[in-house]
């Protein structure tokens, strides 16, 4: 993979070394490193150069990224990817039910990033994988993928900032209110590895707004949004609120409707880490949550 960028000072940036520029980009520290020991990897009007050089005003920078080596301990599997949007920066992949994102113990060939790997490999380009918003094994739905270190340092600060929104779409049971805001803190429940719960006294903060679309015999049709990434959040808060999901495995094992938590990444609102254009993308609901729902 090689990505090229190519900027022109302006007078307001003249007097500043190119490090300092560079992290006013958003460069990491450890893409900076990379930088430096990389050849040609900062070029000042066509010239190798250090960080630590003064700009002026109408120097030509070029920042070239290479990366010649995949990510280790992935091996490519052929898998069906269904790609929602992709450019030379990102790539933003509809994940089915049953995927785990990355390996892991048990799950070595089976994963979305198996999946990437064979999709660049045959392809003839090399590809580090770098998820940016995470989703469980048996949730479905919109996920964003960094295609290079740059982008990826950008989209992690973003959804730091919370600048990434994410709606899901759940089915519950009951009758839920209209709307609302959940704010409870989230812990790991004691004795368990991956179990989560409400914790009012060591809990980190949650928070995440919900939204009654639609109720069918017996179900509820929420909207979610979530304003910060716990474990299970959504799950938990709302098993919490008296409304859990319907299939899920660990807060309510109710598989008369769906084999799988009846949970789905349906869309995502978020700037484009280089151009900065907004992006609104939205992942089909699966058959599986439909038919659940009828």
């Amino acid at each position: 993979m090689e990505r090229i960028f190519h900027y022109t000072i302006t007078k307001t940036q003249e007097g500043i070394t190119i490090y300092d520029f560079l992290r006013s980009l958003g460069y990491s520290r450890s893409l900076l490193l990379h930088l430096k020991r990389s050849p040609q990897g900062i070029l000042r009007n066509g010239q190798n150069t250090f960080g630590s050089v003064l700009l002026q005003e109408g120097d030509c920078l070029d920042i070239r990224l290479v990366e010649n080596i995949s990510s280790q301990n992935i091996p490519p599997t052929p898998m069906e990817l269904k790609i929602l949007y992709e450019d030379e920066d990102i790539l933003v992949l509809n994940k089915p039910a049953d995927t785990p994102i990355h390996p892991s113990m048990g799950n070595y060939e089976n994963t979305l990033a198996n999946g990437v790997a064979h999709y660049y490999q045959s392809q003839g380009i090399s590809f580090v994988y770098r998820c940016i918003n995470r989703l469980d094994r048996d949730t479905t739905g919109a996920l964003i993928l960094a295609k290079h270190a740059y982008s990826a340092a950008l989209l992690s600060a973003a959804m730091q900032r919370r600048e990434i929104h994410r709606t899901y779409l759940a089915l519950v049971q009951g009758l839920c209110p209209e709307c609302g805001v959940i704010d409870a803190p989230i812990a790991r429940k004691d004795a368990s590895v991956i179990e989560r719960e409400v914790n009012l006294r060591t809990g980190a903060p949650a928070l995440t707004r919900y939204e009654c679309l639609a109720f069918h015999q017996g179900l509820s049709l929420v909207q979610l949004r979530l304003e910060t990434g716990r474990t299970h959040q959504i799950r938990v808060h709302m098993k919490y609120l008296g409304y859990p999901l319907l299939g899920d495995y660990l807060y309510n094992p109710d598989y008369s409707r769906i084999g799988r938590v009846s949970l789905h990444s349906y869309q995502l609102d978020f700037c484009h880490p280089i151009t900065d254009k907004p992006l609104c993308l939205t992942a089909p609901v699966p058959k599986d949550f439909l038919q659940a729902w009828e």
